[in-house]
């Protein structure tokens, strides 16, 4: 499954909002440096979903904050 991410860093609460089906606002607290904030948002899909992180990659815009991101979510 692939969802559409609008990334926020440097928020006070860490929360992931749906906006659609499939696209999500993330309020992350991490700054985008040094992939600090990709990190949190793959840990905070993969908590939403119930996946390993592993199973959680940024497949386009992972320098940028608008993301697409694919989730493996079946065996």
């Amino acid at each position: 499954m692939k969802v559409q991410v609008t990334v926020k860093p440097k928020s006070k609460v860490r929360k992931l909002v749906e906006v659609e089906e499939n696209s999500f606002i993330a309020y992350l607290k991490s700054m985008a440096i040094e992939g600090k904030a990709n990190a949190e948002l793959i840990q905070l899909l993969a908590d939403k979903y119930d996946v390993p992180k592993t199973r959680v990659d940024i497949v386009r815009g992972e320098n940028s904050r608008i993301k697409l991101v694919e989730i493996q979510n079946e065996l």
